[in-house]
């Protein structure tokens, strides 16, 4: 996979002109008339979708922060409710931030702030939240009149230097305040918090990272420019959610996430089990996967113990009904025991001490939320001169590469906005010392003048801030004690200065500037990796064991199903519904998939082991698949997963395939066959000799060679026979090479009939695939072929 980002705004085709201001009417395009509505449309929506996208949704790669957790953080600060404050009313803050920096609703503020606050949500939280503030569980906070607030430790790393000349102050939405574009972020928020958002066309989701990885990673990128993704991953190896669980997806798996920005990574929850008297055991789950709560685990485990028909059904399926018998075969009890000091502690006792214990989670991760998928998706607002201000999916180490350029420049802007502050400072302090040892000609200066700020600065060439700071100081400050402590600060404040100019003349001063400081934020509020990574092959679905044992599917016309076992059954004897008869009697094994076709050339998938048992009349196929748009039963067939089979339509058209590319996991199916309107699927004929057989409605048979005929998963195939105009094939077949072909069908006097060709008979009628075949010996109306 490339390195390159993946600009999500390249395909865009570029904005139009402006038209020009006319009064009454600024819509109007430069020519005349009005604007047509399509490209009014156009604009509006442009414009709502860029509010979205760059005002809402998406964080700014620099500080990680969306707009309204910005101007929180920012309200907060301006409240000094620093981490060492008390805490204040959270409506206070919602109060502050709607009416200086963010006119929306407060319950969008007060659930932003909610958000930032949770510890279980963000791996490092920005604000510490007195009272209810939601649970893991999906409990919602208190009222915001309820809850108080403050600001957490770790904030300072955005809010320290926000007063520095660090960042851009804008005009808020009425232009009584300034606020800040951007937060100086010490550190790379946008990764340690990771973000969620869904904006219009693209959405987010960035994993939370761990803080001392994070800034090894930027570490190492600052001294090696050139360095690669492969050099950071062992730095950074993954992501770490603040709720612990495994990674389990394996390295070339989180390589790929990062290396693209998108990915999927599969988690896993973390147990242990605790050994009871007389060797019983049970299973502690003690860490989830992130997104995942003990209810919902309970919640999922409930529903596959105690099963609810779906939707417009009258019963449960069979599959639920499975799945119902696999869970209570392993699972005694669970229960949820989750406290304030176990934040996670999910009891899961086993029926018998004597199970496997790997066995017993095997089934619980295949069916239940303690595995699932994490989805990587690192698209947010880019900086720079090339992607800055615009939304990008970026790869790891162009995230790390852009904030390390805006930590720079951060840096750069601190620095000579202390620069300025420390020459005005000397320019202040040299005006003292000319006076304090000019100070008798000063009080004469100033008491003779009736302008004593002029006649400073024409008797001693003061400026006129020099002249406003003198006039401005009371006498004391003049004494001798002071002169001493003048000549100090501006032996320190020179000696800052020289200091000051070296960082901004030499990129390596600051560079190892910016190095240490990362450092030592990091030993100040790293802490330890929560989320284990290690990779563990995906869990198979633990199924029911199933005995291989010969069973006969039994299918009726109107689409009812059923199983008995063994072959030979007598069809004689099989009943049906009334009104119903026989479509299909297939004999399998219990092992086998049984693969349903329908009228649209759909295929899915039914276990054999699933079917319902011999008595009664069993179920219809559709409470087992969901038959698409309308389609009805088509065709069945059953055999070995690996053996060969020729599926064609009545249009003369059709392929060769395995039956297990016929197979689909899914309950509505996959796309198998192309049939045109008013084609029938015909009944697919399994693949024994080096010959392909087809007969049309007109008797006309046609034999060509297997080596003919293409080998594809699905779709229309190639021409199999060609026909007349209005003319059907009405079945194909491929029989053993030594085989007799029988071809069934209604004779004369509606008779049902028979041919019977040998061998040596099929080698003198074969042809090239899509020729018109040979008429038969007899007058028949075929059938079957076989």
């Amino acid at each position: 996979m490339t390195t390159e980002s993946l600009d999500l705004f390249s395909s865009l085709p570029p904005a139009p002109p402006s038209p020009p201001a006319s009064a009454g009417n600024e819509a109007l395009p430069p020519g005349d008339g009005p604007l047509p509505l399509d490209r009014h449309a156009e604009r509006a929506y442009l414009a709502y979708a860029m509010s979205v996208v760059k005002s809402r949704a998406l964080p700014q790669v620099e500080d990680g922060m969306k707009p309204v957790q910005r101007r929180i953080l920012y309200a907060m600060n301006e409240m000094r409710l620093s981490a060492a404050s008390k805490h204040v009313k959270s409506a206070r803050v919602v109060g502050d931030v709607i009416g200086k920096y963010h006119p929306h609703g407060d319950t969008s503020v007060y659930d932003a702030m909610v958000r930032v606050a949770q510890d279980f949500s963000l791996r490092y939280p920005l604000v510490d939240g007195q009272g209810n503030f939601g649970s893991r569980d999906g409990d919602s906070a208190a009222a915001m009149r309820y809850t108080e607030c403050r600001l957490t430790p770790i904030a300072e790393l955005l809010l320290a230097e926000i007063d520095r000349g660090t960042v851009d102050f804008v005009p808020n939405y009425d232009g009584a305040f300034h606020e800040p574009q951007l937060l100086p972020a010490r550190l790379p928020f946008v990764l340690l918090n990771g973000a969620s958002g869904i904006a219009v066309g693209m959405a987010t989701e960035i994993p939370p990272h761990n803080l001392r990885e994070v800034a090894d990673a930027v570490c190492h990128l600052i001294r090696h420019p050139d360095a690669g993704l492969d050099d950071v991953l062992p730095l950074l190896p993954g992501p770490d959610f603040p709720g612990g669980g495994q990674l389990i997806s394996s390295a070339d798996a989180i390589r790929d996430a990062y290396a693209g920005g998108r990915g999927s990574l599969r988690m896993r929850a973390r147990w242990h089990v605790e050994e009871l008297a007389r060797g019983q055991w049970r299973v502690i789950i003690d860490e989830l996967p992130h997104g995942v709560s003990a209810a919902s685990v309970l919640a999922g485990i409930e529903t596959l113990t105690n099963p609810q028909p779906r939707g417009g059904k009258k019963d449960v399926s069979q599959e639920q009904k499975n799945l119902k018998q696999l869970v209570l075969g392993v699972l005694e009890t669970v229960r949820d025991e989750s406290s304030d000091k176990s934040p996670v502690r999910i009891v899961l006792e086993p029926r018998s001490s004597r199970q496997s214990r790997d066995e017993f989670m095997a089934v619980l991760l295949a069916h239940t939320s303690l595995e699932n998928s994490v989805s990587v998706n690192m698209t947010m607002i880019g900086h720079g001169p090339v992607h800055g201000g615009r939304p990008q999916q970026k790869n790891l180490v162009q995230i790390l590469r852009e904030w390390i350029d805006f930590r720079y420049v951060t840096v750069e802007r601190r620095t000579r906005h202390r620069l300025d502050e420390v020459d005005r400072r000397l320019h202040i302090l040299a005006g003292r010392m000319i006076a304090f040892l000019h100070i008798e000609d000063v009080i004469r200066v100033i008491r003779e003048s009736d302008e004593p700020k002029p006649a400073l600065i024409d008797a001693f060439g003061l400026s006129e801030i020099q002249a406003e700071d003198i006039l401005e100081i009371r006498l004391r400050q003049l004494a001798r004690l002071e002169g001493f402590r003048i000549e100090k600060e501006l032996a320190e404040l020179k000696e800052e200065r020289e200091k000051l100019q070296h960082l901004l003349d030499s990129r390596a001063a600051m560079t190892k500037l910016i190095l240490k400081e990362i450092t030592d934020d990091a030993k100040k509020y790293g802490d330890e990796r929560r989320t284990l990574i290690e990779s563990v092959a995906a869990v198979a679905p633990a199924e029911i064991s199933v005995p291989d044992e010969p069973v006969t599917v039994i299918v009726s016309k109107n689409g009812w199903v059923r199983a008995r076992q063994g072959h030979g059954i007598d069809a004689a004897a099989v009943t049906y519904k009334a009104g119903d008869f026989a479509f299909a009697l297939v004999e399998t094994r219990s092992t086998w998939p049984l693969v349903v076709l329908d009228t649209h050339g759909r295929a899915y998938t039914i276990r054999v082991a699933e079917l319902p048992g011999g008595r009664g009349d069993g179920v219809p196929i559709a409470t087992l698949v969901d038959f698409q748009n309308g389609a009805k039963l088509a065709q069945v067939v059953s055999a070995e997963p690996e053996s060969a089979w020729m599926f064609a339509n009545s249009g003369g058209y059709g392929f060769i395939c395995t039956l297990l590319e016929a197979t689909s996991r899914q309950r509505a199916g996959k796309a198998f066959m192309t049939v045109e309107k008013g084609e029938k699927v015909l009944a697919p004929a399994r693949v024994l000799g080096e010959r392909i057989a087809a007969v049309s409605e007109n008797g006309r048979l046609l034999v060509f060679p297997r080596s003919e005929m293409k080998v594809q998963a699905g779709g229309r195939g190639v021409i199999v026979m060609a026909l007349d105009e209005g003319e059907s094939m009405v079945a194909v077949a491929a029989p053993a090479d030594e085989a007799v072909l029988k071809v069934a069908g209604i004779g004369r006097g509606n008779k049902a009939t028979s041919v019977d060709l040998k061998p040596a008979q099929l080698a003198t009628l074969v042809h090239r695939r899509a020729r018109k075949g040979s008429p038969l010996a007899i007058r028949i109306k075929p059938l079957t072929l076989g």
